[in-house]
């Protein structure tokens, strides 16, 4: 309750300390999610959790701490001072995992239980997006488009080299938020598009490596001989999380790639295309791995020896077909 309490304040407040208050609420519920498996990597990872936050929340303070004192008020719409503004941009990088400030990021995540994980890469980031969306025409343009680059390339670039499930989800997550901030300042309405399609992509894939019980690579190679069905649900989604078509992955890495090719951004086109590659690589393996299992890996058994969760899948029937199905809706939104 605390943790949708805080996202909403945040969401909802026209006053930076308010936002502050709500950013503040979010940091301190999910502390206790993540240390309670009172384990010494979950206590590291919530560690680093605090001080990351509190340190972006802090630098929030003190940018709209100058530009009141600058413009004489606290409004979040008014941030007219450039240093405020690239102040507020790096804090709000910090908090959502944007390179070069991503480093906790995998760390959290790897020392988190599976379902807290989901929560770290879908629902915290909504506080930091909101803000994000609300000061949208006054954050610099140049940052955000190199750490937009940085971004993917790094997210592509270091999941390679991943085996763990939970890395390579964060470091996907991380080059889904450098085609978002990518497209921040050009046109807000593509950002909200990609985001609910990140939450619903990213929501239902935790959801399956939690019924596949998958920790690691190793985990999805046997996954095929217990749940059939399910590893090939996993195998679609992973690949649109890479922006495959036909699936719905590919719909805003399109509308991003020709939004800034309109507007002249071909570099950051080009660059943000050839990263895409990266994680596609990364997805395709882990993908080819769960559906083709391997002869030493070939188990006759029909049940995992580790005890296989029961989840609600009530969220996953639910955001399952948005994952794969809604490209063709995309003329309807141009």
């Amino acid at each position: 309750s605390s943790l949708a309490t805080g996202t909403i304040i945040t969401a909802s407040s026209h006053h930076w300390l308010m936002a502050w208050v709500g950013l503040k609420m979010n940091t301190l519920a999910i502390i206790p999610m993540i240390s309670k498996q009172h384990h010494p990597r979950a206590t590291e990872a919530a560690t680093k959790y605090f001080l990351t936050q509190a340190a972006a929340s802090a630098t929030i303070l003190f940018s709209s701490t100058t530009n009141a004192w600058q413009t004489g008020t606290w409004d979040i719409m008014n941030m007219t001072n450039p240093t405020a503004n690239m102040l507020l941009t790096m804090a709000i990088a910090m908090k959502l995992g944007l390179a070069p400030m991503h480093f906790w990021l995998p760390e959290v995540l790897q020392g988190s239980t599976i379902k807290t994980a989901l929560i770290i890469t879908t629902w915290q980031k909504l506080a930091p997006m909101a803000l994000i969306f609300m000061t949208s025409n006054t954050l610099p343009t140049t940052a955000l488009l190199t750490m937009a680059m940085i971004s993917t390339l790094l997210g592509g670039w270091a999941g390679l080299n991943q085996t763990q499930t939970r890395k390579i989800m964060a470091y996907s997550s991380i080059a889904h938020l450098g085609w978002m901030a990518a497209i921040t300042t050009i046109m807000p309405n593509i950002l909200t598009l990609n985001l609910v399609l990140y939450l619903t992509t990213t929501t239902s894939m935790f959801y399956m490596l939690i019924l596949l019980n998958s920790k690691n690579i190793k985990d999805m190679a046997t996954s095929s001989t217990t749940s059939p069905t399910t590893t090939t649900l996993a195998m679609l989604t992973l690949l649109s999380l890479g922006g495959l078509p036909p699936l719905t992955g590919f719909m805003p890495k399109w509308l991003i790639i020709e939004e800034l090719t309109t507007q002249n951004f071909t570099t950051t086109a080009t660059i943000l295309a050839l990263s895409a590659l990266l994680s596609l690589f990364f997805y395709l393996r882990l993908s080819y791995s769960s559906t083709i299992t391997l002869a030493p890996n070939t188990t006759t058994t029909k049940h995992k020896w580790r005890f296989k969760p029961t989840i609600n899948t009530t969220l996953l029937t639910t955001t399952l077909p948005m994952s794969l199905l809604m490209l063709p809706i995309t003329p309807m939104i141009c």
